[in-house]
């Protein structure tokens, strides 16, 4: 997968020690209802397609480029439907990381469903009957984009809220 030259920089500076960042997740929803997803390079895993926010980047241009780069689909952003934090990610490498991850509801406008970059095996529109197998937190993504008509999710003191 790609590591965006800001953060190659970073962990120059500071190794494999932990850092926060940020990310996006796009809930993708196109006109038949299904949902875009993309099976990961790294571990073989359907997911929400996403990625890290580039310093001062707007979330929202985050989720339309991150769309576009992975898949080839040209999204609007509908929704900011969730803000979670995960918990420590450590990579191969040693890296660690957590990450902010703002989860949005996009409606697909344009372009078509394929492999765009080095990050995907494949790429693939979904029925909501019909999901691959997928992680917990995927579909936790899934059901506050799909289910959210604002405000945004997010925990509170230990609840999810609103």
């Amino acid at each position: 997968m790609a590591i965006p030259p800001f953060l190659l920089e970073l962990r120059s500076l500071v190794g494999n020690r932990p850092l926060w960042l940020s990310a996006v997740c796009a809930v993708v929803v196109d006109d038949r209802e299904r949902v875009l997803l993309a099976r990961r390079v790294d571990d073989g895993r359907w997911a929400s397609v996403g990625g890290i926010l580039d310093p001062g980047e707007q979330p929202a241009d985050g989720v339309v480029r991150e769309c576009l780069e992975e898949t080839g689909v040209v999204v609007v952003p509908e929704l900011l439907a969730s803000t979670t934090v995960t918990g420590p990610v450590t990579y191969p490498n040693g890296d660690v990381t957590q990450y902010l991850v703002l989860t949005f509801r996009c409606r697909a406008v344009g372009g078509e469903a394929r492999v765009n970059d080095d990050e995907s095996l494949e790429v693939g529109w979904f029925a909501l009957d019909e999901l691959p197998p997928m992680l917990d937190f995927e579909h936790e993504r899934l059901r506050h984009a799909l289910e959210c008509s604002g405000p945004a999710v997010f925990t509170w003191a230990g609840e999810e809220r609103p």
